[in-house]
């Protein structure tokens, strides 16, 4: 496994990428994920990511966070080669499981979450990388 980005909510996507860009990281483009309620951009930084998440509507998670935390980060997500091997030995580790299943998260990766009561208050991202036809975002 390796890091491979850190999630950031924030209230204005575009406001949170030229304050970036003046410290000299470069989006790779945007993108929605209407079934999580975000629209993203992912910042390449050393061999991770730095992920903007903005909510598209107020009950999406990333959309209660800031309601409850404010801008900050969100989550940490790591990759793995088999997202349901992960998730199984997360199950058999007795880990809250968000997503009992894998889903479509952005480029076309499956993604699944940890719950942060199980690890020590940390929102965990599983991400694996897209099957054949799919695009992962710039390692930078």
């Amino acid at each position: 496994m390796k890091v491979h980005h850190i999630g950031i909510a924030v209230r204005n996507l575009e406001e949170a990428l030229a304050t970036y860009r003046a410290l000299g990281l470069q989006a790779g483009g945007q993108e929605e994920v209407p079934g999580q309620g975000v629209r993203l951009a992912f910042l390449p930084a050393g061999e991770a990511r730095l992920e903007l998440l903005e909510p598209l509507r107020p009950d999406s998670a990333v959309g209660r966070f800031l309601e409850s935390r404010g801008e900050g980060v969100h989550h940490l997500c790591l990759e793995v080669d088999d997202i349901e091997a992960a998730l199984e030995r997360a199950r058999q580790a007795g880990i809250r499981l968000v997503d009992e299943r894998p889903r479509e998260g952005a480029h076309g990766a499956r993604v699944a979450f940890l719950h942060p009561r199980s690890l020590h208050g940390v929102l965990l991202e599983l991400w694996q990388a897209p099957r054949q036809g799919g695009t992962a975002p710039p390692h930078g």
